[in-house]
């Protein structure tokens, strides 16, 4: 099995909300498309500097996770921010990985999307049982 990348939108949500209150204009709005490794390891959403450079998520705090080679390191969480995989939408918090790391697609906006890895394709898809909408546990 090889990796698997997959195109997602993120955009500032406070953006969002300013527009919505007419205090910011649809075009002022800070969004872009990344490619991102989808690690059904990791537990949330991982952007680098360079991606927070241009989304200004505002600070949340500061946590404490564990890197794949087992070191504890902590790392600044920002948020909220809107991920979008096709039809799908999650609204979480990303921590900050240093420099240009490789963004990471964790589980917990996958769940929340109602997506799913075929290995063997290397893809991400839409759930199948659910392709008309997501389905969460509650």
């Amino acid at each position: 099995m090889g990796l698997v990348y997959a195109d997602i939108k993120l955009t500032n949500e406070n953006d969002l909300l300013l527009v919505r209150r007419n205090i910011m204009g649809p075009d002022e709005v800070k969004q872009m498309n990344v490619r991102m490794l989808v690690d059904t390891g990791a537990y949330m959403l991982s952007i680098n500097e360079n991606i927070q450079a241009v989304l200004q998520l505002p600070f949340v705090q500061k946590r404490r996770a564990q890197n794949a080679d087992g070191r504890v390191v902590e790392f600044d969480v920002v948020g909220p921010v809107r991920v979008e995989f096709k039809d799908r939408l999650s609204m979480c918090m990303a921590m900050i990985l240093p420099g240009d790391s490789e963004p990471l697609l964790g589980a917990v906006p996958m769940e929340e999307m109602d997506v799913v890895v075929l290995p063997l394709q290397q893809k991400l898809v839409v759930n199948p049982a659910h392709p008309d909408y997501a389905l969460m546990r509650i």
